[in-house]
């Protein structure tokens, strides 16, 4: 089985910031639980990236499965790139722009 490594795009940082200072202000922890949550939707990425969705360009997404985020990536050789983790209901010119 291959081994694949995850890497953020550094603007991915400031959409899972975005995400953990909403919920968190929705209700103190749960911008912690969002934050577990996302590392698990990494994990199971990790262990399976083609089983996801492919969108356009190369570009898959992964639902998480409590929050109602997506989390879009690429499959560059052994690793994985994060190129946006954003709600479900945004715009997907959003992350369209990240891959031009």
């Amino acid at each position: 089985m291959k081994s694949y490594r995850v890497e953020n795009n550094p603007i991915v940082d400031s959409d899972v910031e975005a995400a953990f200072e909403w919920y968190e202000g929705e209700e103190p922890g749960l911008g912690y639980k969002f934050l577990d949550e996302l590392r698990d939707t990494y994990y199971r990425i990790q262990d399976g990236p083609l089983k996801y969705q492919h969108l356009r360009s190369g570009v898959r997404r992964a639902l998480t499965r409590r929050f109602p985020y997506a989390v879009f990536f690429s499959i560059e050789g052994e690793l994985i790139v994060v190129l946006a983790v954003l709600h479900a209901a945004r715009e997907p010119a959003v992350w369209q722009r990240r891959i031009e």
